[in-house]
């Protein structure tokens, strides 16, 4: 089973994606996981990826591509996987469907997660993160003991800039442009199922899961 997860910024598809690897044994894919993971091991892709970041660009389409072909060919992911991040855009869904034909592979659905822009401003807007281990809070939802201090390590919280309220309302403006066309491709392939990310996320979990049993239960036939 080959599943692909995405929303905008704060829709929880990176924990949705985390619960459901647990629920469904298949390895949770996130590119941001895989770029550090590269970064971190010092690869060949890792090491030009890092020349962008450490500049302040963004990393080159064709380096995040190579680094998942190049995961999609470990035996972990013969069962399937969740993908999680990717892609953000129609070329990079063009590209994604051209790297897993090569592999012999297709994506069985997809689920984007609708969720209001009220919603996500409160979600983002009150996140807060330790400055030493990184930890992450929620001034409403998952609150430190004591005010703007790591319940792990007692570090300062901070928030971070793209979380500021009117920089995530920019961030929605430019994320709807990108994702109608996304969200139509997918529809032509009759591979998408939308949801409501603003629910609590086990009822997301659930309906996701009842998804994949469906997709399941038909390759049986």
């Amino acid at each position: 089973m080959r599943i692909i997860l995405f929303g905008p910024p704060g829709a929880g598809k990176g924990t949705q994606a985390k619960v459901l690897s647990e629920r469904v044994r298949l390895p949770h894919i996130s590119t941001g996981d895989l770029l550090r993971e590269n970064v971190k091991g010092n690869t060949s892709l890792g090491r030009q990826a890092k020349d962008f970041m450490d500049k302040g660009l963004l990393v080159l389409d064709t380096l995040v591509a190579n680094m998942l072909e190049e995961r999609f060919t470990r035996p972990d992911v013969k069962a399937g996987f969740i993908l999680d991040g990717y892609p953000r855009n129609i070329a990079q869904a063009k590209t994604l469907d051209d790297m897993l034909l090569k592999l012999g592979m297709d994506i069985d659905f997809v689920v984007y997660l609708d969720t209001a822009d009220a919603i996500i401003v409160q979600r983002l807007s009150g996140r807060q993160v330790c400055s030493s281990c990184g930890a992450l809070y929620h001034i409403t939802n998952m609150p430190p003991k004591a005010a703007r201090v790591c319940d792990t390590c007692s570090a300062k919280l901070y928030q971070r800039s793209d979380d500021k309220e009117e920089t995530v309302k920019k961030r929605l403006e430019v994320y709807k442009k990108e994702v109608t066309p996304l969200i139509n491709y997918y529809q032509a392939q009759k591979k998408l199922y939308r949801l409501a990310g603003d629910e609590k996320p086990e009822i997301v979990l659930e309906k996701i899961i009842k998804i994949s049993d469906t997709h399941n239960d038909s390759l049986k036939v």
